[in-house]
Formats: structure tokens, C-alpha cells, sequence
């Protein structure tokens, strides 16, 4: 009888099938030792992140980085007259090109020099972050990669320890720059704009804490030493307080690469948007941990039905009871909770902190 050597149809069916049920079965095995990858890489950025922030307050007494001068209190954090009356503050400069420019959001006039080209429009990049919330919420806890910190880490603006593997939003847009020779470039296809960092400082940490106090929230003008930076040490819960955060919703991302809530159409979800997100954080403590948005939400609802227990003596207002605090500018919504992924999501933790340093953001360590 003559060998043979062919297969049946349906011979090759069940071997297309078995191949089928095999990729069906590794795809998401393989997907999720990928993320897992991602996930541990970004960890590693923001331990050596870690080691920046404490080599930092080496060199500056165990101060936080901070572009805020202790003494803008005295002008009620008005900038014509720091300017005019006090004196020129530090720039907040981003880097040199490759063609020798100094790039910076440089603050002139007053007692600065007259080559500054700067003017007030760019006050509020010397604040942790802004208060009347009428320019975007900013302020320098949202530029580590900043010249003045950035020494700290690899001396560049664009640079792939300030992205995480998975915010690939940001990396694909900053890339270009990344291999640019200069410490800083102007991107040509966002001409006038900065690619800022995925990850940010704790704006709630570098206020005074009587800013954020369990008390009531105070409007930093009318308190002389709002602006003096706490130092590193001042931490209460140094296991339970973040000090630097995966700002946008990266770990359990949903709902496209971008919030259509945000004008312009490149603004990612933040953190705290979602109620499946799970940002990677970076404690005063030193140690790395991926908090849940579902976690930390729940810690609050607890901390703030035990604050309003009858019987309790000395309760404080209701705006600072929880973990964060709802007496800002921003009311109940907190940092743009209006503009969430789900209605599940209200939080503002790391954000908002309650009495700032002081504070926790999470009850339990991780």
C-alpha cells in the first residue's frame, strides 16, 4: 500500500483550531507579563526619582524642591509687587538648546535684570499649584524634569526617566526631543508648547500645611508663610503620604488615549479619573507602590465617618474631615472630577491632601 503523506481537511481544521485555542490562551498571558514589565519599569523611574528628591535635600538642608521664594507671602503672592518691592525670584528654567538658547518661564521687570524677557504671565509656574484655577490648575509640581531638578537626574528636559512605559501618549509626542543633543527643544509640530512629564510632586506636600488644614482651607494670600516649603523631614505619615505620582490613567486605561472633557484634544485622563485606575506612587518613605483610586476612595469614606461619629469632640469643618480636602476653590468636585472617566471616581488624593504633609493619602502601607 502506497504511504501516505497528505493531511484531510479536516486533519488541518483541528490543527488550525488547536493553534487557535493555544494563541487564545498565551495572548493574555502575554499581554499581562507585558504590562506587568511596563508597570516595573515605571517603578524603577520614580525610585530613581526617589534617590533625586533625596540628593536634593542633601544639598539644601532637607528641603523639598520648591520654585517658591519663602517670602511671597509678604506680598500676598502678588508678582508686580514682589517684583517692584522685594526682589526677582529664581527662574524656572527648562534647559539650553542646541543652538545656545536658554528657555525658561522667565519672570521680568521690577528689581529683575533687564535682559529677563519674561513678565508676570508666567507667576504661577513659581506656585506649587494655582488656586483660582483660571490657567489650567498649573504650577511647578507639574515640571520635575525643570532644569533646576532635572541636574539631579540626567541634566535633560525630554528624557525617558520623566515618562512611563505605558503613558505611550507623551513618549510618542516627546520622543523627537528625547534625541535632540540640546537639554531642551522646541518641538516644531507643538510650536509654543512643553510635553510635561508624567510624573508630578504633590503640589498639597510643598504648601504650608496650614493651607490645606483640617481647619479650613486658607487662601494662600492671606497667610505670610504659605509658600515656605516644608521640608522632608516634616512628613507625619511618611508611609502613608505620595510625594510623586503617575499623573495620568495608565495602569487600567480606558476609554481612548485622551479626555474629551479637555480642550484641544491632548489632554489625557488623569489618575484620578477612573475608578479601575491604579497609579504607581512614590512615598515619603522611599518605597514604590501602585495605589488604587477604588482603595483610596474607600479609606476616605471611612476616616470621614469616623470624624463625624456622634460624640466626637473638637470634629473640624466638614470640608477637611477626609483625606482630601473639599474646601478648595473647586468645591465637592475636587481636581476635575467633573470630567471623569465614570461616576464611579471622587477623589483627590495626592492632589488636595488634608493638612498637606501632615496628611495621609492612603490609611494603610503598602
Amino acid at each position: 500500500m502506497k504511504q501516505r503523506n497528505a493531511f484531510t481537511i479536516v486533519e488541518l481544521l483541528v490543527v488550525v483550531a488547536i493553534i487557535s485555542l493555544l494563541i487564545a490562551i498565551l495572548l493574555p498571558a502575554l499581554g499581562r507579563a507585558r504590562d506587568a514589565a511596563l508597570i516595573t519599569q515605571s517603578q524603577g523611574n520614580l525610585r530613581n526619582l526617589s534617590a533625586a528628591n533625596s540628593v536634593y535635600g542633601a544639598d539644601y538642608g532637607d528641603r523639598q524642591f520648591t520654585l517658591s521664594a519663602d517670602d511671597f507671602g509678604l506680598a500676598a503672592g502678588n508678582c508686580a509687587t514682589y517684583l517692584a518691592t522685594i526682589g526677582c525670584p529664581g527662574q524656572a528654567i527648562v534647559g539650553w538648546d542646541d543652538q545656545g538658547g536658554l528657555w525658561g518661564y522667565w519672570l521680568g521687570g521690577g528689581m529683575c535684570p533687564p535682559n529677563y524677557p519674561g513678565n508676570c504671565g508666567n507667576w504661577i509656574v513659581n506656585w506649587p499649584n494655582e488656586w483660582n484655577f483660571t490657567n489650567g490648575v498649573f504650577g511647578y509640581y507639574r515640571i520635575p524634569n525643570c532644569k533646576a531638578f532635572n541636574t539631579y537626574v540626567n541634566g535633560r528636559f525630554y528624557d525617558r526617566a520623566f515618562v512611563a512605559p505605558k503613558d505611550k501618549f507623551t513618549m510618542e509626542r516627546a520622543e523627537e526631543a528625547m534625541s535632540d543633543p540640546g537639554e531642551f527643544m522646541i518641538l516644531p509640530q507643538y510650536p509654543g508648547s512643553v510635553i510635561f512629564s508624567t510624573y508630578v510632586w504633590s503640589p498639597a506636600a510643598l504648601w504650608s500645611p496650614d493651607v490645606l488644614s483640617r481647619n479650613g482651607f486658607k487662601q494662600p494670600a492671606t497667610l505670610a508663610g504659605a509658600w515656605k516649603c516644608p521640608s522632608q523631614g516634616q512628613t507625619k505619615y511618611s508611609e502613608l503620604k505620595t510625594r510623586m505620582i503617575e499623573f495620568y490613567w495608565l495602569q487600567n486605561q480606558d476609554g481612548g488615549p485622551t479626555n474629551p472633557g479637555f480642550s484641544g484634544g491632548f489632554t489625557p485622563y488623569y489618575f484620578n479619573q477612573g475608578n479601575a485606575s491604579t497609579p504607581n506612587a512614590l512615598f515619603f518613605d522611599g518605597h514604590v507602590a501602585g495605589i488604587a483610586v477604588s482603595e483610596v476612595m474607600d479609606a476616605d469614606r471611612r476616616c470621614r465617618q469616623s470624624w463625624n461619629a456622634p460624640g466626637t469632640v473638637g470634629a473640624p469643618p466638614t470640608t477637611g474631615r477626609g483625606l482630601w480636602h473639599t474646601g478648595t476653590p473647586l468645591g465637592v468636585n475636587g481636581f476635575y472630577q467633573q470630567l471623569s472617566f465614570d461616576m464611579l471616581a471622587d477623589t483627590s488624593f495626592h492632589m488636595f491632601t488634608t493638612d498637606g504633609i501632615l496628611g495621609r493619602d492612603i490609611t494603610t502601607a503598602k
